[in-house]
């Protein structure tokens, strides 16, 4: 099992003169404690569950290039990419820069967007709920035509491409992270397409990991080959407090096939607090 780092609020006690030295120190601390990933929101406004929306939001592939060039081994994404915020092809090439930049790192999270408030207030397209997840199938065929060597037009329902080409390809092709566990659409888009799905750590994560495997059982998939990813609360101090319960809910989740655990350690700004992560909790499931 492996870890991951959510950073999903950049409201930092040094305000915005800080922000970049305080982001810097928590992703160059997760790479050096052995987390797996960094990622960042897909939002403009920050979002009710983290905090008021007015605290500070960083548009997130400016902020994944940034911090490309900051880190060296940890996978980068943002966990996940509302998929109406931006044209299938310029998202495919973002995320090939990203891969380029970063020397292989990129993955591209994608789902089919929520945040209509947000979207209305800044102007961005924000269609029902049917047609946002026919558009990320779509955007899902798009990026996958264009990291491959077919540089032809791309014709669906919702976009139209004259010409996919990618110059250059992304070093490797970007690992595709669906958000979301709808049962009847999105699961069903991690079977068809993704090498990882993102789940929450609720009651019915085991129903909703049945789903996937059904769905990938009509698709003709592996179930096996998709990662199972989980966002769950991180609740480890920088006291160390709270490592044996947060240890037993990895051990669940490991023996329901979790092979990722993503979230945001609360004051991971402190670099004791990702400290405790990487010498108390990171080798210990290393080897679930």
């Amino acid at each position: 099992m492996k870890l991951g780092v959510h950073i999903a609020d950049f409201t930092f006690p040094g305000g915005p003169r800080t922000l970049a030295q305080d982001l810097t120190g928590i992703a160059q601390a997760a790479e050096e404690n052995g987390f797996a990933r960094v990622s960042v929101m897909d939002h403009v406004w920050q979002i009710s569950v983290v905090g008021p929306e007015d605290h500070d939001m960083l548009e997130a592939y400016t902020a994944l290039g940034y911090l490309a060039a900051r880190t060296s081994t940890v996978e980068l994404l943002a966990w996940v990419t509302a998929v109406v915020y931006r044209e299938p092809g310029l998202l495919a090439k973002q995320v090939s820069t990203l891969d380029v930049l970063s020397g292989g790192r990129a993955m591209l999270g994608i789902g089919a967007a929520w945040n209509e408030a947000e979207s209305r207030g800044l102007g961005l397209p924000f269609p029902p709920t049917a047609e946002r997840f026919e558009r990320l199938e779509e955007a899902l065929q798009i990026c996958l035509q264009m990291w491959s060597d077919d540089d032809g037009p791309y014709r669906g329902d919702h976009y139209t491409l004259e010409r996919t080409l990618n110059v250059p390809q992304p070093l490797r092709r970007p690992p595709i992270l669906i958000g979301g566990g709808g049962e009847r659409k999105t699961l069903r888009l991690v079977a068809r397409y993704a090498q990882a799905c993102n789940l929450f750590d609720t009651p019915d994560l085991p129903h909703k990991l049945d789903v996937l495997r059904a769905h990938c059982d009509r698709e003709g998939r592996d179930y096996d080959d998709i990662e199972k990813t989980v966002m769950a609360p991180f609740p480890v101090g920088a006291d160390g407090a709270g490592v044996d319960d947060f240890l037993a809910t990895l051990r669940r989740l490991a023996d329901l096939g979790v092979a990722h655990v993503h979230g945001r350690p609360a004051g991971m700004w402190d670099r004791r607090v990702l400290d405790v992560y990487g010498e108390r909790v990171i080798p210990v499931v290393a080897g679930w």
